[in-house]
C-alpha cells in the first residue's frame, strides 16, 4: 500500500510528517475557535433578539451596539481582517502566527456571521408561543431556554453546521498569512513548490471534512425536526 501511495502521490508522502502537523493545527484552530464562536455568537444572537424593540427585554443601547459591531466585522473580508488585527493579536496572545495567532482573527471573523445566523433562527420562532410563555409567568431565562432555543433547535443545528463549514474555510484562508494548518501546507509545499499532488490531497481531504460535517448536521437537524413533529 505504501509503495502504491509513493507512486500516486510521491511528493505528499515525502512531506507526510509536515502534513500531519498541519492537519493537527487545522483541527486545533477549528475546535478552539469553534467553541468560542458557539458561546459568543450564541450569546450575541440571543441578545439581539431579546433586546430589539419588540423583544422580551427591549434595550435600545445594547441592541444598537451589537448591531453596529456585528455589521462592521461582517463587512470586512477575512484576509483584510487578518492583517488589520495583527497588532491586536500580538498584544493579546503574544504572536500573530501559528495556531495561537490564528484564533483571534478566526473568532472575529466567525462570531458576527454566527450571531446573525442565530438571530435569524430565533426570530423564526412563533411569537404566539413567546407570548403564551410570558402569560404563564415564565421569566426571561425560561423563555430563552424553553421557548426560543427549544423551538429553534433544528434551525440552530443547521446554522451551527453552516458556521462550522465556514470556520474550516477560514482556517484554510488563514494559512496564507502564516497561521499554519492545511492552507499553509497546501500553499508552501504544494503551490510554491509546484507539487500538484499535495494540493490535490489537501483539496480532497477538505471536501471529506466538509461533507462529514454536513452529513452530521443534516442528520441531527432531521432527527430534531421529526421529534418535534412527533411531539405535536
Amino acid at each position: 500500500m505504501k509503495e502504491l501511495l509513493y507512486k500516486l502521490i510521491p511528493n505528499f508522502m515525502n512531506y507526510s510528517d509536515r502534513f500531519l502537523e498541519s492537519l493537527s493545527a487545522t483541527f486545533q484552530m477549528f475546535f478552539i475557535a469553534g467553541a468560542i464562536t458557539l458561546l459568543l455568537g450564541g450569546l450575541f444572537g440571543i441578545l439581539l433578539v431579546i433586546t430589539r424593540p419588540d423583544g422580551i427585554k427591549p434595550n435600545k443601547f445594547i441592541h444598537s451596539v451589537l448591531e453596529i459591531i456585528t455589521n462592521i466585522f461582517r463587512s470586512i473580508p477575512f484576509i483584510i481582517l487578518l492583517i488589520f488585527l495583527i497588532p491586536f493579536t500580538r498584544t493579546l496572545v503574544g504572536t500573530s502566527i501559528g495556531v495561537k495567532g490564528a484564533i483571534v482573527p478566526l473568532v472575529f471573523g466567525a462570531v458576527p456571521f454566527f450571531t446573525r445566523q442565530v438571530e435569524s433562527a430565533l426570530s423564526a420562532v412563533d411569537p404566539g408561543k413567546v407570548e403564551a410563555a410570558r402569560a404563564m409567568g415564565s421569566g426571561i431565562p425560561g423563555i430563552i431556554f424553553r421557548v426560543y432555543l427549544k423551538e429553534a433547535l433544528p434551525d440552530l443545528i443547521r446554522v451551527i453546521t453552516i458556521t462550522a463549514i465556514s470556520i474550516i474555510g477560514l482556517t484554510t484562508a488563514a494559512g496564507a498569512v502564516g497561521a499554519g494548518g492545511l492552507g499553509s501546507f497546501a500553499i508552501n509545499y504544494g503551490q510554491n513548490m509546484h507539487y500538484s499532488d499535495i494540493v490535490n490531497v489537501c483539496v480532497i481531504l477538505l471536501l471529506i471534512i466538509v461533507s462529514v460535517i454536513q452529513v452530521i448536521g443534516n442528520t441531527l437537524a432531521r432527527k430534531t425536526t421529526n421529534k418535534k413533529l412527533f411531539q405535536k
